[in-house]
Parts: C-alpha cells; structure tokens; sequence
C-alpha cells in the first residue's frame, strides 16, 4: 500500500496588543471570514480550532506567551496552500501583519508532510518550528524559502 501525504503548515505570531484591544478589531473581525474562506478553498483539509468550533486564539499553545496565537492547518498540497495564502483575500492579511504583530526573531511559519488523515497538535508544530531554528529547512521542516515534496526531494 503506497502512503500519501498532505501538507501541514503552522504560523504563530505575537500580539502587539490584546485581542480585545482597538488595535487589534480589524484583524479580529476578519478572522471569522478568512477561515471560512480557507474551509472552502480547494486543496483544504482540516484546520486547529478552539472547544467552540471558529478560531484558534483561544487554543492552549506550547509557547509560554499569552501574547502568541496560532494558526494551524493542513492541506491537499503546496500549491493549494500557496493559492490561498498569497491568491485569495487571506493576501491582505499577511501584506498588513506587521500591524497588529511583532516582528518575530526566530522562524514563525513551518511547513512540513504528515500521514493523510493526521491532524498535527500544537507541541508538534512547536518541535518542528524547533526543528527548522535548529537545522535550517530540510525534508522534515521547512519554508517558503526552499521547500520539498513528500518524498523529501527540494522543489
């Protein structure tokens, strides 16, 4: 039986303020919308939510910072992953994060393969953005900067 994969991505980032504070409004208003965008957009398969069912900012993080939330998905492969990042209203957001996020020295974003049907915790989202501070991207973590296929050959 031949294994297949699916494409898991984490990004985490660091409030510059509360999720309740001014600044923070637009991209709380618009985190409802842009999931279900991304719950309909081809190549999604399944995304980390909180005990109510809509975002992940409320989900229990490994990384000891109230201050950092988490998103969390996984996907049919990188381009459709890619689509919705940079190709679909989800753009905005990431042209504005440094609004509402702190610049962040370590990596914030991993990519990496998992067994179809596996839906990564946030402790092993934390070992692999670990794993690429560590070793810089390889086959078993890695970025937009230089990525690879399941098979682990760079792209």
């Amino acid at each position: 039986m031949i294994m297949k994969y699916q494409l898991a991505q984490v990004n985490i980032a660091r409030m510059r303020e509360p999720l309740d504070a001014p600044l923070m409004w637009e991209f709380v208003h618009f985190l409802g919308p842009i999931n279900e965008l991304a719950e309909h957009q081809e190549g999604f398969v399944w995304r980390l939510k909180d005990d109510e069912g809509t975002s992940a900012t409320a989900v229990e993080t490994p990384f000891k910072d109230d201050m950092i939330i988490i998103n969390m998905s996984v996907w049919e492969n990188l381009e459709s992953l890619r689509q919705f990042v940079y190709h679909t209203a989800h753009s905005y957001f990431v042209r504005r994060g440094k609004q509402w996020f702190e610049r962040m020295e370590r990596p914030h974003m991993v990519l990496w393969w998992v067994p179809q049907g596996h839906e990564p915790s946030p402790n092993e989202a934390a070992a692999k953005l670990e794993e690429l501070q560590a070793n810089g991207p390889t086959p078993a973590a890695f970025d937009w900067s230089k990525m690879f296929d399941a098979s682990g050959q760079p792209l």
